[in-house]
């Protein structure tokens, strides 16, 4: 599993509520980070130990993961980090492109001095990363700058939507990223969000954020033809 036993508090392992939150939290991010890959068991008393936290709270924590999509139960077994597969991905992304566009246009609408100044920051670190050839960071700091667009909306029910459908791992993101002339494609379509945002232009910003999602439509296009034809021998794996 990676990372280690953390290290055993005076007061015990967390509980109830809690756990489940802490649990929650951590398997969240490990598995959209990519620290647990496609496919990875489960095993609730390793996840425990992991975590400082009870069984029953990383059981609670993995049936909330399952609602969302990022983890697969079967009676009996262990749980699983669920396969997405590419025509879910097209369609998940398809319906983010309607609300990623709608909090781009609120948080163009009203935007304060602040929160442009983290935008353009995020905007020069990305180009950095692009510059250097660096996915990983890249990666992180796309996360980093879609988080701060949804929150800089103030749109609480996208947001809350948004949330539930961030089912694609980091390395899904990595090997977009990794295709020929896609690292730089991307930072154009970000940077595009950006500048409309601060240029506090709604419909600008909202058809930048629309045009950056078409496009990682068009990536996960391939991959979903490639694995629905049965001529193929490597389709599915």
């Amino acid at each position: 599993m990676g990372g280690g036993r953390r290290p055993a508090r005076d007061t015990g392992p967390s509980r109830g509520e809690e756990a489940r939150q802490q649990a929650l939290t951590h398997l969240r991010r490990a598995i959209l980070h990519g620290d647990m890959v496609p496919g990875q068991r489960l095993v609730e008393p390793e996840l425990a130990d992991r975590f400082d936290v009870t069984r029953t709270g990383v059981r609670a924590a993995l049936i909330d993961l399952a609602a969302e999509g990022l983890v697969e139960r079967a009676p009996h077994r262990s749980s699983r980090v669920r396969v997405v597969p590419p025509t879910e991905l097209v369609a998940i992304t398809e319906c983010r492109m309607v609300l990623e566009g709608l909090c781009a246009a609120k948080a163009a609408a009203d935007p304060v001095e602040g929160q442009l100044a983290a935008l353009e920051d995020l905007g020069a670190a990305l180009t950095k990363a692009a510059e250097a050839g660096d996915l990983p960071t890249y990666s992180e700091l796309d996360i980093e700058l879609h988080a701060c667009v949804r929150e800089f909306s103030g749109q609480r029910a996208a947001v809350e939507l948004l949330d539930r459908l961030s089912t694609r791992p980091m390395p899904e993101r990595l090997r977009s990223l990794s295709r020929p002339g896609r690292l730089r494609q991307s930072l154009r379509e970000h940077l595009a969000v950006i500048e409309a945002i601060t240029a506090r232009d709604p419909r600008a910003a909202e058809e930048a954020a629309r045009a950056h999602l078409r496009q990682v439509v068009a990536t996960l296009r391939p991959r979903q033809l490639h694995q629905a034809d049965p001529t193929n021998e490597g389709a599915g794996r």
